[in-house]
């Protein structure tokens, strides 16, 4: 009887014995195992956040839909993103679980102002005149036709369509259009027509006209940068007018009125953009720069009157107006009109400018650009250029690869990124 109650008791003690050394070498495991289960949920939950980001960033980038709040699903875990427009740009908050697990991401965007400058000069339909003995240093393409009396145009020349004209201009680089007439040309030429031409390079007759390029900033575009300026608030006109005469920061800001800059020695900072539903005139010298907290970012100025265009949006640069950079290398101010009285057949300027500094960027998409005297820009774009006495534009190789990118719904730079 005592032997058999042994045996029970060994038996026994044996099997707890057994027990625990198998939780002992399966503890271990079953630790392991959860840790590496942690680890790789909280690496799906991470990598499903971050493809959430990328997802986003993408979609501003190339102009796709975007909407406040969406979502983005990978092997039946779903991350939510949300989308709040700030002052500068974007702010991009993901969410994504992975079981019982959440990786949080934020990352904040400032636009850009999306575009890529690759002539000193572009024009539309309206075509480009050079008068007296104004010059170009950098290369010009024109979707009408581009006439001078022998004037300098420091690379190449284009002018698209089959209607594509070059008239008494001398080309440092190669040209390209439907009929070269009474020019020269220090490179190669390509065309159907040529009369009275010098080619010092390889002439290729028949070649096919050039096809037509759009200016490379939209209207949907400036409207969105108009959006960003309204964000920073509405200013207080008096009498019809917004006047500046003393050292000021300004921007972003929308003015619905006519923006007035006057005052002799005077330094008007540009923090932001600045949307002015009239127009734009400076006068006496002074100094417009953009504020040094926008580091290499560039800021527009824009002059659009939505309920008149054709006598209003106009730009008014007055003689020894100084445009600065914010002291960092490819920083620009980009004087914006939306005045359209050329591309309608009128007369009215858009834009135009007396003796100015070299920071300074011309665009009216619709309208007509006019540069008289010793005025020197980084770049001009318009429906119609017109270059005047000893007007000059040269090129600034920066504008190429400028944090302008791009794209009807703008280019945004990465300037924050985190795990929250």
């Amino acid at each position: 009887m005592n032997k058999g109650y042994v045996i029970i008791m060994n038996i026994l003690f044996l099997a707890i014995i057994s027990v625990m050394v198998i939780v002992g070498v399966l503890q271990p495991i079953f630790s392991s195992y959860a840790a590496a289960r942690s680890f790789v949920e909280s690496k799906k939950a991470f990598l499903l956040s971050d493809s959430a980001v990328e997802e986003a960033v993408y979609r501003l980038k190339t102009n796709k839909v975007l909407g406040s709040s969406s979502s983005l699903t990978l092997s039946s875990s779903t991350a939510t993103i949300g989308v709040v427009t700030t002052a500068i740009g974007k702010e991009i908050t993901v969410t994504a679980p992975s079981n019982d697990y959440q990786r949080n991401l934020k990352i904040s965007l400032a636009l850009g102002t999306g575009v890529s400058f690759h002539y000193g000069i572009q024009s539309g339909q309206g075509g480009f005149v050079l008068n007296n003995s104004s010059s170009v240093r950098g290369n010009v393409f024109s979707s009408g036709s581009i006439v001078g009396s022998g004037n300098y145009i420091y690379g190449d020349v284009v002018s698209s369509g089959p209607t594509g004209l070059i008239n008494g201009i001398h080309a440092t680089g190669t040209a390209f259009a439907h009929t070269i007439n009474n020019s020269t040309i220090d490179r190669d030429a390509y065309y159907m027509v040529k009369t009275s031409t010098t080619v010092s390079g390889v002439s290729h007759p028949n070649s096919a006209d050039q096809a037509d390029s759009e200016l490379p900033i939209s209207d949907e575009q400036i409207e969105e940068w108009e959006g960003y300026a309204a964000l920073g608030g509405t200013a207080t006109c008096t009498s019809g007018k917004y006047s500046i005469t003393a050292n000021a920061t300004i921007g972003p800001i929308k003015i619905p009125c006519d923006l007035e800059i006057k005052g002799t020695g005077i330094t008007v900072n540009i923090a932001g953009h600045i949307w002015v539903t009239g127009n734009i005139s400076t006068q006496n010298s002074p100094t417009i720069k953009i504020d040094s907290s926008q580091g290499n970012q560039n800021v527009a100025i824009i002059a659009d009157n939505p309920s008149n265009r054709l006598t209003s949006s106009k730009i008014d640069l007055g003689q020894n107006t100084t445009f600065q950079n914010s002291g960092a290398v490819g920083s620009f101010v980009f004087m914006i009109s939306q005045n359209n009285s050329a591309e309608t057949g009128g007369v009215v300027e858009a834009i135009t400018v007396g003796q100015s500094s070299t920071a300074l960027i011309a665009y009216a998409g619709h309208g007509l650009i006019s540069l008289d005297q010793s005025v020197s820009l980084k770049e001009a774009t318009a429906y119609k250029m017109v270059l005047n006495n000893s007007a000059s534009i040269t090129y600034d190789t920066g504008l190429a690869s400028t944090l302008f990118e791009a794209g009807p719904g703008g280019g945004y730079d990465q300037i924050e990124w985190f795990e929250f």
